[in-house]
């Protein structure tokens, strides 16, 4: 088959610690689905991987050259930053076989104060919603994001922000988690992942700071948070590899849907006894496996990620 994978930062040029987990997550898709035999591409404005084939764009051609790829290609899965996320979903649903969520699906997910609604009204546990009248210490995050990016814990008397472009929740204790799965025609949990996540003080805020993940995490509760992130994906309408965060502390709490590969996957493949790619491709046009095993552990942080991609 021939696949096409895009990712925004690379595939306009973006620097920073975005392309770096951008690039992580299309070369480890790439090398999965190259050793499966298909024919790979990939867009990019000048970063070349190790499998599959570059497809030149920048930041004005992006979207034009996903639309022109996606119509030669057999299937395809995009991956970008909430806020354009759905539209660039929508070009490889209108043109192939999309691997991921359905666009609709993606925007419902990529709202953090719609999705948390939804699933508090589906009775599955998430932060509770908090306003201008509530009292203690909120976690402050923007309403479309990605991974801790603009994440902080801030007091009630300090809440200035606007109501439109953050969304406001109640600070949850416990151990930051995220679960790797499959879904679509079912529910298949990859693994259970602990966040590395660094908490500091930057000019008198408390910042959350994502740093890596150890993947897979084992723990007592886990078959209690696969649970919660079934019902939750199929609340969601979730297709193809979706990431859920978690915290885990009186019982699992819900507090962001990715609706796309994370970088959580760097570590997975590399525990993981099959090929992500062939998950992927199953779950589409074949049956998914009851379960997967995994062997061993990863641990890494970004800068492993620089060192070895």
């Amino acid at each position: 088959m021939k696949i096409l994978l895009a990712e925004y930062a690379m595939g306009i040029g973006l620097g920073g610690t975005l392309l770096l987990e951008g690039k992580a997550m299309i070369s480890t898709l790439a090398e999965s689905f190259t050793r499966l035999g298909h024919e790979v591409s990939y867009l990019s404005a000048e970063s070349k991987l190790k499998y599959g084939k570059s497809i030149i764009s920048d930041e004005n051609t992006f979207e034009d050259v996903l639309e022109r790829f996606s119509k030669e290609s057999d299937a395809g899965l995009v991956i970008g930053p909430d806020e354009l996320l759905g539209g660039l979903t929508e070009i490889i649903e209108k043109n192939t076989v999309n691997l991921g969520c359905s666009s609709e699906s993606v925007r419902l997910c990529a709202d953090k104060l719609t999705c948390t609604k939804v699933l508090e009204s589906s009775s599955i546990a998430v932060p509770k919603i908090m306003d201008m009248e509530s009292k203690g210490n909120y976690v402050i995050k923007p309403r479309y994001g990605c991974a801790s990016e603009g994440v902080r814990l801030k007091s009630a008397e300090k809440m200035e922000e606007q109501a439109d472009e953050y969304i406001a929740t109640e600070y949850v204790e416990g151990e930051h988690l995220s679960v790797s799965m499959i879904c679509g025609q079912k529910s298949l949990p990859l693994s259970l992942n602990r966040q590395l996540i660094d908490i500091k003080t930057e000019n008198g805020e408390t910042i959350f700071d994502y740093k890596g993940n150890q993947v897979p995490y084992r723990a007592e509760f886990e078959e209690e948070v696969f649970t919660t992130s079934k019902k939750t994906v199929e609340k969601l309408g979730c297709n193809g590899y979706v990431g859920i965060d978690i915290v885990y502390g009186d019982k699992t709490y819900v507090i962001d849907v990715n609706p796309r590969p994370t970088t959580a996957i760097f570590g997975l493949i590399r525990t993981l006894e099959c090929e992500i790619g062939d998950l992927l491709l199953m779950n589409m046009f074949g049956e998914l496996p009851e379960s997967v095993r995994l062997t061993g552990e990863c641990s890494f942080t970004k800068d492993d990620i620089e060192d070895i991609i």
